[in-house]
């Protein structure tokens, strides 16, 4: 039987967020602030309370090591921001996604899933070769296609840093 594209593009989706799921069941709280390394990027309250992420206009060198819950408001921001997109809505700044803290993690980055899920399940193959505006602004040729593609790609990598982070984490506890 001959997969669509976009049967494909989900496909692969669905893989990486199975991969994703063994270590969204296992994170516990202290998992997501834990500091692996003394030049890490984290989350931080502000005066209000608010969860604002470590963030450099220009990378810095070294690179710091992310925490988990840094990584998970990565994931959050670009998400959002390319849902923004898929949909037609003005993109959201950076500083508006807001990261819910350690208990409500795995709950809103699995709420995000649903919300790219519905934005897949709407599309067809013909919308697919749309273009893009998402992460290239600059590629004519650069489509819808390419933008899924995108995506899980991005989730793959992330979910390779939390699921590293977690495993070194709990194996340095013993």
């Amino acid at each position: 039987m001959h997969a669509s594209r976009r049967d494909l593009l989900r496909w692969q989706f669905d893989l990486t967020w199975s991969l994703f799921e063994y270590h969204l069941e296992r994170l516990e709280p202290d998992d997501l602030l834990w500091e692996p390394a003394p030049l890490c990027w984290t989350m931080r309250p502000d005066a209000a309370g608010t969860w604002t992420p470590d963030w450099a206009e220009t990378e810095p060198d070294p690179v710091p090591v992310p925490t988990i819950a840094w990584v998970s408001w990565h994931i959050g921001w670009w998400w959002s921001v390319t849902i923004d997109h898929a949909l037609g809505r003005p993109p959201r700044d950076r500083a508006e996604i807001a990261w819910p803290g350690e208990r409500e993690t795995a709950g809103w980055l699995r709420g995000l899933r649903d919300d790219w899920l519905a934005v897949l399940d709407g599309l067809t193959d013909a919308d697919l070769d749309a273009t893009a505006t998402f992460p290239s602004r600059d590629d004519p040729e650069y489509t819808v296609a390419h933008m899924i593609g995108w995506v899980n790609s991005e989730l793959m990598k992330n979910v390779a840093e939390i699921g590293q982070l977690r495993l070194v984490r709990v194996a340095s506890a013993h």
